[in-house]
């Protein structure tokens, strides 16, 4: 069975696009568009590819396609299709078309993926915006009160605070690490690609450790107060923000969702009120290298 999607990620913010961002345009030899490569372009190689075996009569088993449209917002509705369609939906492999190549030089197979708590945070002070020329100083700003509890959930060497929060990540063998520290990667190319002058992140990982086995927490979105343009001395009755943290096995996105919000909460000051949302989330997997299903 191939799983793939078709929905994508919100095209925001519009006007930094050089054309319309759901207009396919083709530079040199690449098309550029919406969702053509997270998971467009995949689902549509899997189909292409399914395609020429069955016109060549070389297809070796039967194949199924389950593509959604649902995938950037939770998948709501695919645990209960899922449920309900067990004996159609049956598969002896699974094959996920949204992943990614080390390279076009370096052919890859992902064998794990990360999962997802996906939170919205909102911090209020006054009843109202208020003038900062008469309140400033007076009244807990809720923005500033927001950075700094953001600011404080990461401790000096780039871990979470929140407790709990590694209580049930698995370890992984020294010769696990080994083997994905040797995987191609250039990080001199990785910085000059994304324009950085540096990497950072949780001490004692490497930057394909970061980004593979190990949980985040990121702030996706901040805003509160007057953000138009010209001035407008404000002092903001809310503040918002969106946060997403990347889980790894054994983490539950359920219970890591549940120890957030009780954090976020127990942080707060005196001060604001705190309201915590929970959006969506999505479990670790990963299949084992050693399994046949894997090779």
């Amino acid at each position: 069975m191939v799983y793939g999607h078709y929905d994508v990620q919100p095209a925001d913010p519009l006007e930094l696009w050089d054309s319309p961002a759901f207009e396919p345009v083709i530079k040199g030899d690449k098309i550029f568009a919406r969702g053509s490569s997270d998971d467009k372009g995949q689902v549509y190689m899997h189909v292409k590819a399914f395609e020429i075996m069955m016109k060549h009569n070389t297809l070796p088993c039967n194949v199924k396609f389950m593509v959604e449209g649902e995938e950037e917002v939770g998948s709501d509705n695919l645990g209960t299709f899922v449920k309900e369609n067990k004996i159609r939906l049956k598969a002896d492999i699974i094959l996920i078309s949204d992943t990614a190549l080390i390279s076009l030089d370096d052919p890859s197979i992902t064998t794990g993926l990360r999962g997802l708590s996906y939170m919205e945070v909102e911090v209020t002070g006054p009843n109202r915006d208020l003038h900062s020329g008469v309140y400033g100083g007076a009244v807990a700003n809720p923005a500033n009160v927001l950075c700094e509890m953001i600011a404080s959930l990461h401790d000096e060497n780039g871990r979470v605070t929140i407790p709990g929060f590694y209580d049930k990540v698995a370890a992984l063998s020294e010769g696990e690490r080994k083997a994905i520290n040797q995987a191609p990667f250039d990080l001199d190319a990785y910085k000059k690609e994304l324009g950085i002058e540096e990497v950072t992140g949780e001490k004692g990982y490497t930057t394909v450790e970061r980004t593979g086995i190990r949980p985040t927490l990121d702030v996706n979105g901040i805003w509160g107060g007057y953000s138009g343009e010209g001035a407008k001395t404000v002092l903001p009755s809310k503040a918002h923000a969106k946060i997403s943290m990347r889980l790894v096995p054994d983490q539950v996105s359920a219970e890591i969702t549940a120890l957030f919000t009780k954090h976020f909460q127990a942080i707060a000051p005196k001060y604001v009120k705190v309201k915590v949302q929970a959006h969506h989330g999505g479990e670790p997997a990963v299949t084992p290298t050693s399994s046949k299903q894997s090779i």
